[in-house]
């Protein structure tokens, strides 16, 4: 029996959490193990472009 599963609403956040992921070559280690797969250097790095962008969409 599957159980149901609520489908996630994707925010900007979430898009922009997969560009940068893409950008810096992690979709392939994403992809296979999902997002608990990355080390706690390649999360906060993705975090951290991701807070840059924001900060940067803020201020145009």
């Amino acid at each position: 029996m599957e159980k149901n599963k609520k489908k996630k609403i994707v925010t900007e956040n979430d898009i922009m959490k997969y560009e940068i992921a893409s950008e810096i070559g992690l979709m392939d280690k994403i992809n296979e193990n999902g997002w608990a797969g990355l080390t706690a250097k390649e999360a906060g790095r993705i975090g951290g472009m991701l807070t840059a962008r924001k900060k940067n969409k803020k201020k145009k």
